[in-house]
């Protein structure tokens, strides 16, 4: 089995009541909001990585204001020549607050749209699970980075 490490930088940005989000396509095509952020590049730091990919992702030029917590999975699938992966996902999500630039969408990139979403309406939105995850993180603020019962 193939194995796949992915290390990647996700900023929470809330402001007003309001969180910045980004809206990609799921695997089947279904349009889901996402946290801007994403991939490191080789050699580059994650700090780097969160305000390069929320300047790609929103237009918008960014402060990191603090590290508030580590996301970790694995999951096992078959990519898509049919060869299977251990694919394991170690993310950063950091706080961040908007300092310049304009809202604008990405174009020819993994997501289509940004937009400032109420808090409140998160809960409906489709959305990938670590948006739940980073706003646990950014209300709870853990000293681990860790939120309140999260396995060991």
């Amino acid at each position: 089995m193939r194995q796949k490490l992915r290390v990647a930088a996700y900023a929470i940005c809330v402001r007003d009541g309001r969180i910045l989000l980004a809206r990609s396509s799921a695997p089947d095509g279904t349009p889901e909001w996402v946290v801007p952020g994403g991939g490191m590049e080789h050699g580059e730091d994650p700090y780097d990585t969160v305000r390069r990919e929320v300047e790609e992702e929103t237009g918008y030029t960014i402060e990191v204001t603090g590290l508030l917590g580590v996301d970790s999975f694995r999951r096992a699938f078959r990519d898509r020549f049919g060869r299977a992966v251990d694919h394991h996902a170690v993310r950063l999500v950091y706080e961040g607050r908007v300092t310049g630039g304009e809202l604008r969408h990405e174009v020819n990139g993994s997501t289509d749209l940004a937009a400032w979403q109420d808090l409140d309406a998160v809960p409906a939105l489709p959305r990938i699970p670590l948006v739940d995850t980073a706003l646990r993180l950014w209300r709870e603020r853990p000293v681990t980075g860790r939120p309140a019962g999260a396995l060991d």
